[in-house]
């Protein structure tokens, strides 16, 4: 992992939430604590979460929001096609940066290496540096509290927060509810 970022995804039962936190650093500064690092992708039915360097985040948002658009929506052959593209080019593959994308059927972790990685459970992913804080948080929680699926991705990254100084208590949340 690399210093960045903490973002959290829940698939659960009746909502797919997505959280992150706005801590923005540079070496050892905060240069801002308000960021936006998630988002909502083709006309909002899917939700993804980035990791890495902010000016990246935007270039690599449009980029698969171009596969979703040709794939007309399929996250997963989206994510396939996307993973190779990024692992071709040059510059972006050298990005310390990673994406979580998700619908209310599938959630997957994406990389520059060209990984497309579904969490075992296929419900619960979290990437950056207080990624593994937060996901502990989260299986703990989902085990051992009653706690709808956005309660558990926030409480999850403000323990997340309170661990990693990469990581801060601005938390955002976007939520997908289950339509089916």
């Amino acid at each position: 992992m690399f210093d960045a970022t903490t973002i959290l995804a829940y698939k659960g039962k009746n909502k797919a939430v997505i959280g992150g936190d706005g801590q923005v650093t540079f070496g050892n500064s905060v240069l801002k604590g308000n960021a936006t690092k998630i988002r909502r992708l083709h006309h909002g039915k899917i939700l993804a979460g980035f990791a890495g360097s902010t000016a990246d985040a935007f270039n690599l948002f449009d980029m698969f929001e171009e596969f979703l658009e040709n794939k007309k929506g399929d996250i997963l052959k989206s994510v396939v096609e996307f993973s190779k593209a990024w692992r071709k080019d040059k510059v972006l593959r050298r990005l310390e940066a990673m994406m979580i994308v998700l619908n209310n059927d599938h959630i997957f972790i994406l990389t520059g290496n060209g990984d497309v990685v579904e969490p075992e459970d296929g419900e619960i992913a979290s990437i950056g540096s207080g990624g593994n804080f937060a996901i502990s948080a989260a299986r703990a929680l989902k085990k051992h509290a009653k706690m709808d699926e956005e309660e558990l991705v926030k409480e999850s990254l403000s323990i997340a927060a309170d661990l990693c100084i990469y990581t801060n208590h601005n938390i955002k949340t976007l939520i997908l509810e289950d339509d089916r």
